[in-house]
């Protein structure tokens, strides 16, 4: 189905072959997951250098990060809905160099924090504005496979981010890594800036005023499948990022395989890497409501049978085989659900695409960087309580997702 902007959309605006559309949105989605698995190596330096006193505050480099993307979110949509999408993707971008330059020479863990909740204000440019450029030009089932078969380079990044990062602490050290998402972004968004013409043409922009950004967020909240669309997102993200931040620690820690942990993660990518493909082409049979319900009671199973299998049976130190599949659930689930909540909530929003993607980004980013950071801080030495945590969170979005009503006809 062809987006309603496409009547107004500029005829250069459909130059770029569905092929190098779909690479170059998955490499831009890339940003966010090379900005946060190429820094999982270097927590333990991180912690020994800068907060050799609590070692689990290092997590707090992840989701300061993506903090800043989620608020930076509310900002971006609205912001490229006025000015364009590219000019807004530029902005982003240049915000997320900054801060780069800075994390490189911060000198203590606080101003660390701060250069990446600065990196991630800026990514979250990149990240929301190419999602309303898919929404300029698809929608409905087609936008859900089309984000998809974009995820695919967003899910498989992983595989190769830590083995970067890791590469990089051992020749460079580990604030070097900042110098790679600087070089990351310039490549990018380059690509971006020569090849994709603007999707948004003047005539189809929104003023920058006041009165019409509240009235176009009520617009958008007041539709309830948004509004269940970003509770099942944030609880979602919740559960991601509360297994993510603590991964590195559980395989350093409790399992011993600090000096393996780049190999077993890239692993983890590559074998939950096939979910996306596999999502673009059964949603479109069955449709992003039961893709996403499945999908969520499957995981939430998955993480109670690990906190049970990990708590009771295998007890301290043993279970890894089990942990190591499960993080392959969670990591496939994100596949199956995001990209089609993302298409379900922006299906009757069409003509505010920007600024609804990003409430629903912002909201569900901060939502689940603030959840996520407290499931993280659980780690006992085990991950028991994370996979807890992370089976409560997604058993509540597959609660929440029986109620979610029907407002778009291909959904």
């Amino acid at each position: 189905m062809s987006a309603p902007s496409d009547i107004t959309a500029p005829p250069e605006a459909r130059r770029l072959s569905r092929g190098e559309f779909i690479a170059l949105m998955g490499t831009i989605f890339a940003t966010v997951a090379f900005s946060i698995d190429a820094m999982l190596p270097a927590l333990p330096e991180i912690a020994g250098e800068l907060t050799p006193e609590d070692a689990n505050r290092a997590q707090l480099i992840l989701t300061s990060f993506v903090l800043g993307m989620g608020l930076g979110t509310l900002i971006a949509g609205p912001l490229s809905d006025a000015l364009g999408r590219k000019r807004v993707i530029l902005l982003g971008a240049a915000l997320y160099v900054l801060g780069a330059c800075l994390a490189l020479v911060a000198p203590s863990l606080e101003l660390l924090l701060a250069a990446r909740l600065l990196q991630g204000l800026g990514a979250a440019g990149p990240r929301v504005v190419a999602l309303a450029m898919v929404r300029d030009l698809y929608s409905g089932r087609a936008m859900a496979q089309i984000v998809s078969y974009a995820m695919l380079i967003f899910t498989l990044f992983p595989a190769v981010a830590p083995l970067i990062g890791a590469a990089i602490i051992a020749g460079f050290g580990w604030r070097s890594i900042f110098v790679a998402f600087l070089v990351f972004s310039v490549v990018s968004v380059g690509w971006l800036t020569i090849r994709q013409p603007e999707t948004l043409p003047p005539v189809a922009r929104r003023p920058l005023a006041v009165s019409r950004l509240l009235a176009d967020a009520r617009d958008a909240l007041s539709h309830r499948q948004m509004q269940f669309s970003i509770v099942v997102q944030t609880l979602i993200f919740t559960a991601l990022f509360g297994s993510l931040s603590s991964i590195q620690q559980v395989f350093d820690q409790t399992y011993g395989r600090a000096e393996s942990f780049p190999l077993w993660f890239a692993l983890i990518a590559l074998l939950a890497s096939p979910a996306a493909p596999l999502n673009g082409v059964l949603v479109m049979r069955h449709g992003m409501r039961s893709m996403i319900r499945g999908a969520l009671w499957l995981s939430a199973g998955s993480a109670f049978v690990t906190a049970l299998w990990l708590g009771l049976i295998a007890g301290p130190g043993g279970g890894f085989p089990v942990y190591f599949l499960w993080a392959v659930t969670v990591f496939a689930s994100a596949a199956f659900t995001i990209g089609n909540l993302n298409a379900l909530a922006l299906e009757p929003l069409g003509h505010i695409a920007g600024m609804a993607s990003s409430i629903m980004g912002s909201l569900a980013t901060v939502g689940g960087a603030i959840g996520g950071a407290m499931i993280g801080q659980l780690y006992d030495g085990t991950a028991v309580p994370v996979a807890l945590g992370v089976g409560i969170s997604l058993s509540l979005a597959g609660l929440i997702m029986i109620r979610m009503p029907r407002e778009g006809v291909d959904a």
